[in-house]
């Protein structure tokens, strides 16, 4: 090879390395944004629905609904209960001052694998009041623990969640909704329960459900940031509804 030839060779070589290292930083930079809540994949699509509300529980630690109520939200959905034997210790304050606000407010109870639908349904029972106005109670239906790795059978999961959410329903006058990860609702939800709303999460991008059917709430985003909360969690999870908040409030008791 002559020297000019071997001289262009090596200024490819140099050009390539450069553009791969000029890429890994611009990935590792982008990915670090996304890492801190500065940009999320889901957020443009996310703008397109009009009715947008948050999630809390006691990681925001203590809420000052008053400045969180004023941000572009219209609803808050507040974790009440787990599994049958479990509060959240800040649920009773969460509610209260969320009441205060022109919010539309439910509560959400996170499901056990491990304990009975109708002892669970007593722990919401006994935890969310039924107040006129309020969204119905919603059960967090998702992989916690080993059971990522194990998750629990169709069946199973249904001796629970059935009178789980027949309990609900009988006492709140309304069909739960349901919040799931999309896993869960693949192996657990998919063509069943036609009766009860869909939440589901989707934080890389904008949900379609495999069974053609309609969600109605959309978690898309567990790294934006509001004033008015100060917890061990420094992030809140955002939603999105599908509809009006006309449409919202008419899915209240």
């Amino acid at each position: 090879m002559s020297t000019e030839s071997a001289s262009r060779t090596t200024g490819r070589r140099r050009r390539v390395l450069f553009a791969a290292a000029a890429v890994g930083v611009i990935i590792a930079v982008v990915a670090a944004l996304i890492a801190a809540g500065v940009i999320w994949p889901n957020r443009v699509a996310a703008a397109g629905y009009e009715t947008r509300g948050v999630d809390v529980s006691v990681y925001q630690g203590d809420i000052d609904w008053t400045v969180l109520g004023s941000e572009d939200i219209d609803f808050a959905i507040i974790k009440s209960t787990e599994g049958s034997g479990s509060q959240d210790s800040q649920f009773a304050a969460n509610w209260a001052g969320a009441r205060d606000t022109d919010l539309v407010v439910g509560a959400y109870h996170f499901m056990s694998f491990e304990s009975a639908g109708e002892t669970q349904a007593e722990n919401v029972i006994n935890t969310v009041p039924a107040e006129p106005g309020t969204l119905p109670v919603t059960v967090d239906l998702e992989y916690y623990g080993d059971f990522h790795d194990n998750p629990p059978t169709r069946s199973h999961v249904k001796s629970i969640l059935d009178p789980l959410l027949a309990d609900l329903e009988e006492h709140y006058g309304m069909p739960p909704i349901i919040y799931a990860t999309q896993k869960a609702y693949d192996r657990y939800l998919l063509d069943a329960y036609p009766d009860n709303p869909i939440w589901i999460r989707s934080i890389a991008k904008e949900p379609t459900l495999p069974d053609d059917r309609d969600w109605t709430f959309w978690q898309y985003s567990d790294r934006d940031r509001l004033p008015g909360y100060d917890g061990e969690e420094e992030f809140i999870d955002m939603n999105v509804f599908d509809g009006t908040v006309d449409d919202l409030r008419a899915l209240t008791r």
